[in-house]
């Protein structure tokens, strides 16, 4: 099944691309190699704001990493035309706004890595992966989430 035929299973309509908050581009496409801006945790088209392990829990910020893949998606469709000619996902960073108590980082950012496996597979889907736990998130977001892919 080709990526699009996965998404439209899934219910998923890729979004446009966000216009930056600062300065920087929304990605970066260097030989085989696309670079994805952190993108911030939305829900209603605002910035999805909360702390894990304060105003948030892991289920909550499980579901807020889903929706940035879903941007991530979007964007990375944009920088390569076509998202089946995406022959590896290399990475994601995940930035959680958590608690100094708050430990599962790594089980939230599973919200957006299980929703590339489903989405590419298992062999261009599995990417490595570091999660952390940070005091703040631009515009007090609860995660934020960068990508790296690569392209034929």
């Amino acid at each position: 099944m080709s990526v699009y035929g996965k998404l439209t299973e899934l219910g998923i309509t890729l979004p446009p691309v966000a216009t930056p908050a600062a300065a920087y581009v929304p990605f970066v496409h260097t030989g085989k190699l696309v670079f994805l801006s952190g993108h911030i945790a939305k829900k209603d088209g605002k910035p999805w704001v909360g702390q894990l392990g304060l105003t948030m829990g892991t289920e909550e910020g499980q579901a807020a990493a889903r929706a940035i893949a879903i941007d991530l998606l979007g964007t990375l469709h944009a920088a390569v035309g076509d998202l089946n000619n995406i022959t590896r996902i290399v990475k994601l960073m995940s930035l959680v706004n958590s608690t100094a108590t708050f430990t599962e980082q790594h089980l939230v950012t599973n919200g957006a890595s299980n929703l590339i496996g489903e989405v590419f597979g298992a062999t261009i889907g599995a990417h490595a992966r570091s999660a952390f736990g940070v005091a703040q998130v631009p515009m007090g977001a609860c995660v934020e989430i960068e990508l790296i892919a690569e392209v034929k």
